[in-house]
């Protein structure tokens, strides 16, 4: 039988002992914890820190970062994809900049209010900058309270979140909430992993039904595993009279806001080459013709693999103005100031290549 406070008691003291030194844990401010929020959903501790340092170095507050330019925003992004996520923070900035005294609120209803915050989100805000005495569930502790209690319910149902979130808030010792959730997120990312968790140095192993029942590898249940679905793609890099041609997409787009060179989906009875040449009069109603491959890049988001055909490409017309058709905005730039602007993971894979191999 689970008893409850000695289980919070096992947590708090090893959070105590074995918690990382994270930059936001420093002084808990809480528009750090924000960002940092923001940053860790789907991606690993190590690169949260690395892109939460060189945000903080060029927005070190609510007010830098409403100052920004939204390019400024998502270069410094770059990379960590979800660019939605990046134009949310930038939104609320401005917002509690007009409307919160550039402070982020403690309440929960109101930080439900802001671009880009969620239950989760909120909930970490009011509880680890804050230490309001609200409970939080992120798929770390989803995870352990499956295990913990043996919970039998399907990850993401509506059954499941309910459960969680009851447990999470049953568990949640008074005023202990800062130091205890993120006991739990820390003991979900460190030992209860999804594979092969540490089991004998777990300091609540005692308390886990999962284990007890031998039933460790069936708690969560194990999700379908989804297929992978392969698209081919082509761009082309066009330069003419020593500049590259880059073009931001629309705001509403996939990656929206972000710059590329043009191209897209390859159809079945396409070249590479062919597609290259049919995106640009699409897109921009520049005739171009292909002069040379430069690389192929492989990517992936969600649940596609794209691989990227990419091309020279130069004018056929003397005319260099396009009509831009998929984007919303234009430059020729020279190739040396193309990291001013943030692009895709393919075209940035392309950048490198270009680079590495002094290409352009």
């Amino acid at each position: 039988m689970i008893t409850t406070s000695k289980l919070q008691q096992a947590l708090l003291i090893w959070f105590d002992k074995n918690q990382r030194d994270l930059p936001w844990r420093h002084n808990y401010e809480p528009y750090q914890i924000w960002i940092s929020e923001i940053m860790a959903q789907q991606t690993q501790m190590d690169r949260v820190v690395k892109y939460h340092n060189r945000w903080m170095n060029s927005f070190p507050d609510i007010h830098s970062l409403a100052r920004a330019s939204e390019d400024q925003i998502l270069k410094c992004w770059e990379g960590l994809g979800y660019y939605s996520r990046a134009r949310n923070i930038y939104k609320t900035a401005n917002l509690l900049i007009d409307k919160h005294n550039a402070t982020l609120p403690k309440r929960i209803k109101t930080l439900l209010s802001l671009p880009g915050i969620g239950p989760y989100t909120a909930s970490a805000i009011a509880s680890i900058a804050y230490g309001e005495d609200v409970a939080v569930v992120d798929a770390n502790i989803e995870r352990i309270f499956a295990r913990l209690f043996n919970i039998d319910l399907i990850p993401g149902s509506p059954e499941a979140k309910r459960e969680y979130w009851q447990k999470a808030t049953a568990l949640l010792p008074k005023g202990e909430a800062r130091n205890f959730n993120q006991a739990l997120m820390e003991l979900g990312a460190l030992v209860c992993r999804p594979k092969q968790p540490n089991c004998s140095v777990c300091p609540v192993a005692t308390h886990c039904l999962a284990l007890q029942y031998d039933l460790i590898p069936e708690r969560p249940i194990p999700k379908k595993s989804t297929k992978t679905i392969p698209i081919k793609m082509a761009t082309g890099v066009l330069l003419h009279q020593g500049l590259v041609f880059i073009q931001q997409r629309l705001a509403d787009d996939v990656w929206g806001a972000l710059w590329e060179f043009p191209g897209g989906r390859m159809k079945e009875d396409e070249t590479a080459e062919d597609t290259v040449v049919r995106e640009y009069m699409e897109e921009t109603e520049l005739a171009v013709r292909v002069d040379s491959k430069i690389t192929t890049t492989i990517h992936h988001f969600t649940r596609y693999k794209v691989t990227l055909h990419c091309f020279f490409v130069s004018l056929q017309q003397h005319e260099s103005d396009p009509v831009l058709h998929a984007a919303q905005e234009f430059h020729w730039i020279p190739f040396e100031q193309i990291d001013q602007y943030a692009f895709p993971a393919g075209h940035r894979k392309l950048i490198t290549f270009m680079k590495s191999n002094k290409l352009a």
